[in-house]
């Protein structure tokens, strides 16, 4: 199934390289970000990683970022910033990078991974691997929190479940001469754990004893369904240090940082990992969860929600503030540590009346959008996903240039709510546009499809909301095939197999009328 992808945009290289002022964590991230495009830009001009000035470059600024983060997280004045010793470089003056996804949606901090080599207790320095893109950057930190002097980084390549190494025989033979302990850092695993299991095959092919090696994951948990079965028994005997959210959050609780607007807070409920369901018969994917918690105070209920470090949470935050404006959602009040306080808002499942919603996707359709992927890219993933559907759909792509927008991406129909006082709200409708999958901002007739599917709108109804969103139908048709392939491949991977089949029924349908 077609599902994840990645999206790149274009980082100013000398904006970021910037002496770094602010938030030491917002600083850090961008500065990750950019390493990871300049140095995958030498890997495709290349063909494989090495230890170049470049490399040195990027990972001495990396460290000296990462040593300001570490002082802000111990409570230390902060080391003054060296000059860039990537401003010494001939550099483009844009680069294509991608976000960091663990620390845009799934609250991977890096003061975690300083905090876990911190707890290693090494016989010597370790040599630290960090696999691009986001482990770069929190090889820094493990190298920071372990005293370590080396940092090399490496691109794990090819299909998703089966990933590979190039790299050039000067790295491969520094890999070999090195006798210490090594450090493998990345987030994850995911599905498979192919690009923690890449590096190891490749420590493993040189000769290099599993007692040597200390792996730095995201999570404590193993590789998903798609792992080989041995890269999954290896994975099984290694060592591997992992600070979870709730150690890290131990100094200073979520609930604290926000007690000078909600007022101290008498109880935590923990909604993550699909507790939000509170038992209803409700599809869900744990896995794929952004960390939420319900608090409780004397000033009423506040939702706190992961919406990201850095640039990722400031933009959701402002998001957050639109749609309360709008009138489609509840007030934000404030965004600290990458969780962004909304005020609870009680209200009662609801089917938006037709005005209702013609009127949020008309709010959805004034938000500026961002990458997506193409229509082409949307035809292969309809080709690819309906027929491990068992079904044999092809969509034609229609002559329409599509206008991206901060679409909601998804129209499920128990995401709506309705207050005592009669407003509808929708609920998770911050950042499906720019979540780590394919999809990412697209027309508005994306939603138009979503609500059509989701709400089991009739065709003159589909009509009049196209009509009062202003999304062509030749738009909104190809996507009533992209919508449920995309749902369908999604839910796979989630388990839920009645999902797969209400939209395996609905792409069966939408290609018959197409056809």
């Amino acid at each position: 199934m077609l599902v994840y992808g990645d999206h790149v945009r274009a980082v100013d290289v000398a904006r970021t390289l910037a002496a770094p002022a602010g938030d030491p964590t917002a600083d850090f991230i961008a500065l990750s970000e950019l390493a990871q495009g300049l140095l995958d830009a030498e890997f495709e001009a290349r063909g494989c990683d090495d230890l170049t000035p470049l490399h040195a470059a990027a990972v001495a600024d990396l460290r000296a970022r990462a040593a300001r983060l570490a002082a802000a997280w111990d409570g230390r004045p902060a080391p003054p910033p060296p000059a860039a010793a990537l401003t010494g470089l001939a550099l483009p003056q844009t680069v294509k990078a991608k976000t960091a996804e663990g620390h845009a949606f799934y609250a991977v901090y890096p003061e975690a991974y300083l905090e876990a080599a911190r707890a290693v207790g090494w016989a010597a320095p370790p040599l630290v691997l960090g696999l691009r893109s986001i482990g770069l950057g929190l090889a820094a930190m493990v190298a920071e929190g372990a005293g370590a002097a080396e940092v090399a980084s490496l691109r794990p390549v090819g299909p998703p479940f089966r990933r590979e190494l190039r790299i050039a025989p000067g790295l491969r033979a520094r890999l070999a001469a090195h006798a210490g302990p090594f450090a493998v850092v990345d987030e994850g695993p995911g599905l498979s754990g192919s690009s923690f299991g890449a590096v190891l095959d490749l420590l493993e092919g040189l000769g290099v004893a599993r007692e040597r090696i200390v792996v730095f994951p995201s999570h404590a948990g193993d590789p998903g369904p798609e792992a080989s079965a041995a890269h999954r028994a290896r994975w099984a005997g290694l060592r591997k240090a992992a600070v979870d959210f709730p150690a890290l959050s131990a100094r200073r609780p979520l609930a604290t940082r926000f007690e000078d607007v909600t007022g101290p807070v008498h109880a935590v409920e923990d909604l993550s990992g699909g507790a939000w369901r509170a038992g209803r018969p409700l599809p869900a994917f744990p896995r794929q969860e952004r960390l939420k918690f319900r608090l409780r105070t004397a000033s009423g209920d506040w939702l706190v929600r992961f919406a990201g470090l850095g640039a990722a949470g400031e933009a959701k935050l402002a998001r957050a503030r639109a749609l309360h404006t709008a009138g489609w959602g509840p007030e934000a009040a404030a965004l600290r540590w990458g969780f962004l306080l909304l005020r609870w808002v009680d209200g009662a499942p609801a089917r938006p009346r037709p005005d209702e919603l013609a009127g949020y996707l008309g709010f959805r359709a004034s938000l500026e959008g961002g990458a997506g992927a193409s229509l082409d890219e949307l035809a292969e993933m309809v080709r690819v996903n309906a027929g491990e559907l068992g079904l044999d759909v092809r969509a034609q792509i229609p002559a329409v240039t599509p206008r991206p927008v901060q679409v909601d991406a998804r129209l499920h129909a128990w995401e709506w709510l309705r207050t005592a006082g009669g407003r509808l709200l929708k609920t998770d409708a911050l950042d499906h546009a720019c979540a780590h999958d394919l999809v990412g901002c697209q027309d508005i007739a994306w939603d138009v499809a979503g609500a059509a599917v989701e709400l089991g709108l009739s065709e003159p109804e589909v009509r009049a909301l196209a009509q009062a969103a202003g999304a062509d139908m030749r738009l909104v048709a190809f996507h009533r095939l992209a919508y449920p392939a995309f749902q369908a491949g999604l839910w796979t991977f989630a388990g839920e197999t009645a999902e797969v089949a209400r939209y395996r029924a609905a792409l069966e349908d939408a290609s018959r009328v197409a056809a």
